[in-house]
């Protein structure tokens, strides 16, 4: 069992080490007001990272989900704004990036009062999003592990044609897959919108590369067919405390890419020489 969850129990024990020497040496990390600010804002990654880390699984990789956020955010904005309800839907490509930045010219979009925090105080609509993100975490981690189709997408992830012989359509798989993360960051996008009173057109920058990096040092496999998203969830946690911590200890902040870097490195290297079966939950 032990030897099963390596990967977990190794991130945990580092988040925990990083979190305890922060206690010492920088008490003032864990006030309540920034703490809940950081955690939110953690919180539309924490979906979209799920969607990603079924798309790996799979063998596969989607660099778009930035492009897709920004687009949603604007949109959901625009949507508020103009006195609609809040409800978006999803269909983009990774182009309208620049489609985007053309047609708001990098203006943010103001919202109508009463959009941002869900129309509650920012403590309790923190923590809605807090509790919400969580519990779909934990939510989608039981239905990867327990589900059938958690089952069909480790398997088209471990050996596709293995899979289609077993009677699994590959392709469909796949694309349910993308399907997923699509949805999944435009839910994110939202949860993002109101967490202020404008919208910025770039939000969705540096996502993919943020969510990739938190399920590969998480534990999913780059190629394919493992992974588990309790693992992927605290490596974002852990990704996510770097700059914050640097920032509390009054160290330059250019270390973080640094330090996120070495910490990428050092999973995929683990994981390049760690043999157990590829097909796990």
């Amino acid at each position: 069992m032990r030897g099963q969850y390596f990967r977990e129990i190794s991130l945990g024990c580092v988040f925990l080490g990083l979190l305890g020497f922060l206690g010492i040496f920088a008490p003032a990390f864990f006030e309540l007001q920034p703490l809940l600010s950081r955690l939110s804002a953690q919180t539309p990654a924490m979906v979209v990272v799920v969607g990603m880390s079924l798309v790996m699984i799979c063998r596969q990789i989607d660099i778009s989900v930035g492009a897709q956020f920004g687009v949603v955010a604007v949109v959901a904005g625009l949507v508020s704004a103009s006195g609609a309800p809040l409800v978006v839907t999803l269909a983009t490509m990774a182009t309208w990036q620049e489609a985007l930045r053309l047609f708001q010219q990098g203006k943010f979009v103001n919202l109508p009062v009463g959009v941002q925090w869900f129309g509650l105080s920012q403590v309790q609509g923190q923590m809605v999003l807090i509790g919400g993100a969580v519990g779909f975490v934990g939510v989608a981690a039981w239905a990867l592990k327990n589900l059938m189709i958690g089952r069909r997408i480790y398997a088209v992830g471990s050996d596709a044609e293995a899979a289609r012989l077993a009677g699994i359509d590959p392709r469909r798989t796949t694309m349910g897959v993308f399907v997923v993360l699509g949805g999944l960051t435009g839910l994110a996008a939202v949860m993002n919108v109101v967490q202020s009173p404008q919208v910025d057109p770039l939000a969705g920058s540096g996502l993919e590369m943020k969510v990739i990096a938190a399920a590969v040092v998480g534990g999913v496999a780059v190629s394919g067919g493992r992974g588990r998203l309790w693992g992927v969830f605290v490596g974002l946690l852990l990704l996510a405390t770097v700059n914050p911590a640097l920032t509390y200890l009054r160290v330059e902040s250019y270390w973080e890419k640094a330090i996120q870097g070495l910490v990428l490195i050092v999973a995929v290297v683990a994981d390049r020489f760690r043999r157990p079966p590829k097909f796990s939950a």
